[in-house]
């Protein structure tokens, strides 16, 4: 009898116990969808707080970041061609392969970003900040012909970020 009571507690004990472990993925946050592989061009993401999202693969033609937190984002092979990055804040983003073509860079911020095989042709960078970035010798060179202002957050020059001479 003691036997079959202490086998009802355990088993009691091991339902309870999984019924309090959830078996169901977490739910995204609304900041950390991840958007790898979709087209969204022409979307309105200005001033949204999207740090921690991937954008890896994604075809962001003429899409609105203005203001947007793109901080710790993933952005590999992502395409920003004639979008608006006014503000956007890229601290520690990984955006290696990512064009930045046409873009309107306007203060923004990419501190501590990897942007290695990144370009930027005709990219708008002024009072952009480019501190600890990596970013490719000749892709600064292009943006060092352009380059000027100072960042209204950062307080760091354009020219000094990308180490213009």
């Amino acid at each position: 009898m003691f036997k079959k009571i202490i086998l009802v507690l355990v088993l009691i004990l091991t339902v309870a116990g999984f019924s309090l472990i959830n078996i169901y993925p977490a739910q995204a946050e609304e900041n950390n969808v991840n958007y790898t592989l979709t087209d969204l061009s022409n979307r309105d993401f200005s001033y949204q707080d999207l740090h921690g999202t991937s954008f890896a693969g994604a075809i962001m033609w003429g899409a609105n970041f203005q203001g947007a937190n793109l901080q710790n984002t993933i952005l590999t092979k992502g395409d920003f061609l004639r979008a608006n990055l006014r503000g956007a804040d890229f601290t520690q983003t990984f955006a290696d392969r990512v064009s930045f073509d046409q873009t309107d860079l306007t203060n923004a911020i990419f501190t501590d970003a990897m942007l290695m095989s990144s370009t930027f042709r005709n990219a708008k960078v002024t009072g952009a900040d480019f501190s600890e970035a990596m970013v490719d010798r000749y892709q600064t060179k292009l943006m060092c012909e352009t380059a000027s202002g100072k960042n209204p957050i950062t307080g760091v020059e354009t020219r000094q970020s990308l180490g213009c001479y």
